[in-house]
């Protein structure tokens, strides 16, 4: 008689911490429920399943027509008929309570917009690189007026309000340039109330948010006879003037920037003698000594 001996243990063995974890991790596999989209995904891959499955041989339909000389891949009816049917009708699963022609009309809705899309990029592929950068060229000209517009409202402003600039071309934008807009904006020059009204806009904005981290400590049944107005109507004491519309404004507003530009450089020099590329005030109307009146013209 002999006894087999044991095998002996590999290096590949179960250890008793490794089983521990492994029947572990079994309970909780077993113990775990699934949740209502889980369900769903499992019943909807079961589904797909079925439905790609074009006959099964375990159905009890297929095995009553094997019975009747039915073979799998061929097609039901007279031999020799080349469009009959080989495979089942397949089934198409509706989902959600639309009409049956919702998918098509959305369908067509996604089409036009994809063609519109596909005609944008086609369009803008057909640029040449000349067009673009005549375009670019284009735009940047455009900020650089809008930029020189305002610069020469703010030399208007000096002349017209409270100060004078110095008859120097040396001393070029050392001037210091007061705000002024002490005046109404009615009268006001149309050529540079843009300005004005521009900067009482931020100036009333200021103070609305100065006013609004003030207003925590302040006694609502306070009042202060010194007070300025403005500060009247940003604590709600009086009631705040309303804009007014300024159609006139508007209306210059609505023109190209070159075209505003080129009224105010005419504006300075028939009126106050001052050449805005020069950066100089004539002493006579002749300005002698000026190539001209365009930015060109001055090299």
């Amino acid at each position: 008689m002999t006894i087999p001996e044991p095998a002996a243990a590999t290096s590949h063995s179960e250890t008793s911490v490794q089983r521990r974890a492994r029947k572990k991790r079994e309970a909780e596999a077993r113990a775990h429920q699934p949740t209502k989209i889980e369900l769903a995904r499992q019943a909807k891959a079961h589904r797909d399943e079925a439905l790609n499955t074009s006959l099964p041989t375990t159905s009890k339909g297929y095995q009553m027509m094997a019975k009747l000389g039915f073979t799998a891949g061929s097609a039901l009816g007279k031999k020799g008929n080349e469009n009959a049917r080989t495979e089942p009708l397949g089934l198409v699963i509706k989902e959600g309570r639309a009409g049956v022609g919702m998918d098509g009309e959305k369908k067509r809705k996604f089409r036009e917009v994809a063609e519109d899309v596909v005609s944008e990029e086609m369009a803008k592929k057909q640029e040449t690189e000349g067009e673009f950068r005549e375009r670019q060229g284009r735009e940047r000209e455009e900020k650089r007026a809008e930029a020189l517009c305002w610069a020469a409202m703010r030399v208007l402003e000096e002349f017209e309000g409270e100060g004078k600039l110095e008859n120097s071309r040396e001393n070029d934008g050392e001037a210091e340039i007061k705000q002024s807009t002490t005046l109404p904006r009615p009268h006001i020059n149309m050529l540079w109330r843009g300005l004005a009204r521009d900067r009482q806009q931020r100036e009333r904005e200021r103070r609305m948010r100065y006013d609004l981290h003030q207003s925590l400590s302040r006694d609502a049944a306070y009042t202060d006879p010194e007070e300025e107005k403005q500060d009247r109507q940003a604590w709600g004491v009086d009631e705040e003037d309303v804009e007014e519309e300024d159609p006139e404004l508007e209306a210059f507003n609505a023109l190209e920037a070159a075209e505003r530009l080129q009224k105010i450089v005419i504006y300075l020099r028939e009126k106050w003698r001052y050449c805005f590329w020069c950066k100089f005030q004539y002493p006579d109307v002749a300005m002698e000594g000026c190539p001209g009146l365009g930015e060109d013209e001055h090299g």
